[in-house]
């Protein structure tokens, strides 16, 4: 007995004094991790996975793809609008339509980073340098040759092509991070052009107007782009360099939920759940962000089929209601937009809104739909509600046009147009949560937990995440059926890269696009 007590406390010992060194080893780790800089990295570290040999990057290759990035994908309306860009002559560069497409003879590489999406809350958690970290890792990824044929694949590729220009087709990553982006890239010593795409939405914006009209222009975007103020600043920049002199009013309301039901985010989405869960992120009726009940008639909520969820049969009884639907968050947050306008006792009227988020523009009718019923919205009494600050036709102001335009004078400028090039060479990757890397706290859905995810901290240089090319693995039938219908060419691009391109070889035909 005795023997076997002092074996026993000798194993207990024993692992005891292992699980301390393995305590030791994982905090001097991260110790090391909590050091590094991500710019410094690449650009320094030769072991690590993020560096770049910048000493050879190939500067000024007209063959080289154009990099475009967006934290999901609704960067693909951006897309969308270049490859569709037909507004010059190709032979001679001169401005008019030839019938050609103007990007016909260039390819693209295109990143959503939807592991680490939505941007947008980042900076309601403190955490704008872990998001400028992921949008200096999707830089990379598109200045850099590393990708990875799956999510099970532990040796990264290294055969994808650099870029010679970078379009940010994220707001909230552009209003972040763009400068960050301009200065790494300074610092690395490359001239690559960076475009971004607010200034190209405020100038589409300004030039609806005349030059002294009295006006409210409305900004729809993520919650962190208009904590930002990216378009509001911008927007007075602009009005005061092009000379308006009219009254021009800014109204912004965050589309928390937008996004990520277009993305379909479990936290603010799920087309399976019939009833409220914890883990929902959406506005309530309790919270920072909160639906309103003496609103619900003008939100005209949609409650089939769990659009809605509520935890009573009947909706007014509901203690506990969360939207579960991309319709019904428009619906909410341009009630909200409104309700903010006609509480500031306007004497203009609402004339545009500004999509300041690139999946917004998928919800482009819808949008429309629901600004109709606001403004033949009548009280009890008869009057109208909303009509007094609303114009009857609102633009919706979409950047990418300006960003396909000034993606291509400065193509046109650099004399870096592809003359041999191919558009069906285009390439599409997507993020998906790194099951290698040990420190990654992953769901049942295989990605980041939310806490996880906005709990990281900047400077802890890891592979989070896996870049891998789009399949049916990574997006569901109903989006892929969504970008088949709403960017039909982009989507044939997809298919072309999917079906054809010798990086998604090793995909299984049932998982092909």
């Amino acid at each position: 007995m005795l023997k076997n007590n002092l074996l026993f406390i000798g194993l207990l010992f024993s692992l005891l004094t292992n699980c301390k060194k393995e305590t030791d080893k994982n905090l001097t780790v991260n110790a090391n991790l909590e050091k590094k800089d991500i710019i410094e990295t690449i650009i320094k570290d030769s072991s690590s996975f993020y560096f770049i040999d910048f000493k050879n990057y190939p500067v000024n290759d007209k063959t080289l793809p154009v990099g475009v990035f967006d934290s999901g994908t609704g960067g693909l309306t951006v897309l969308k609008a270049i490859v569709n860009f037909d507004e010059n002559e190709n032979t001679t560069n001169a401005s008019g339509s030839d019938g050609v497409l103007d990007f016909e003879k260039e390819s693209f590489i295109y990143l959503g980073d939807q592991a680490n999406m939505p941007y947008g809350n980042y900076f309601s958690v403190n955490k704008v340098d872990l998001l400028k970290e992921h949008i200096i890792k999707d830089t990379q990824f598109l200045l850099g040759n590393k990708y990875y044929s799956d999510a099970d694949d532990t040796i990264p590729n290294l055969d994808k092509k650099p870029v010679k220009v970078l379009v940010v087709a994220c707001n909230t990553a552009t209003a972040y991070g763009k400068e960050h982006i301009e200065d790494f890239i300074k610092k690395s010593k490359l001239n690559i052009k960076v475009i971004g795409v607010i200034d190209a939405g405020v100038r589409g914006t300004l030039e609806t107007l005349e030059k002294d009209e009295n006006v409210i222009i409305g900004v729809l975007a993520t919650e962190g782009t208009v904590s930002s103020k990216g378009y509001e600043n911008t927007l007075l920049k602009y009005i005061k360099e092009l000379g308006y002199k009219g009254n021009i009013e800014v109204f912004s309301q965050g589309g928390i939920g937008i996004a990520e039901a277009v993305d379909e985010d479990p936290d603010y989405y799920n087309k399976k759940l019939k009833t409220p869960r914890k883990t929902y992120k959406g506005p309530g009726l309790d919270g920072d962000v909160k639906i309103d009940k003496t609103l619900f008639d003008i939100y005209n909520f949609n409650f089939d089929n769990g659009k809605m969820l509520c935890d009573s049969k009947s909706v007014d009884d509901c203690s506990m209601i969360q939207i579960n639907d991309a319709e019904n968050y428009v619906r909410y947050h341009l009630v909200t937009l409104m309700e903010k306008i006609r509480l500031s006792k306007s004497t203009n009227k609402l004339k545009s809104i500004i999509l300041g988020c690139t999946h917004y523009p998928y919800l482009s009718d819808e949008i429309h739909t629901v600004l109709k019923e606001l403004y033949d919205y009548k009280t009890k009494d008869g009057s109208f509600l909303y009509r007094p600050f609303m114009k009857k036709d609102i633009q919706l102001i979409d950047p990418a046009i300006k960003t396909a335009k000034e993606l291509y004078d400065f193509l046109k400028a650099e004399s870096l147009f592809n003359n041999q090039g191919n558009i069906k060479e285009s390439e599409f990757y997507i993020s998906v949560a790194n099951k290698t890397n040990k420190n990654n706290v992953i769901d049942e859905l295989g990605r980041f937990t939310y806490d996880y995810k906005y709990g990281r901290n900047a400077n802890e240089i890891q592979e989070y995440v896996k870049n891998v090319p789009f399949s049916r693995k990574n997006i569901s039938n109903d989006i892929l059926t969504r970008f088949q219908m709403q960017i039909p060419h982009v989507y044939q691009l997809m298919q072309e890269f999917s079906q054809n391109n010798k990086k998604t070889k090793i995909i299984p035909e049932e998982d092909k696009i």
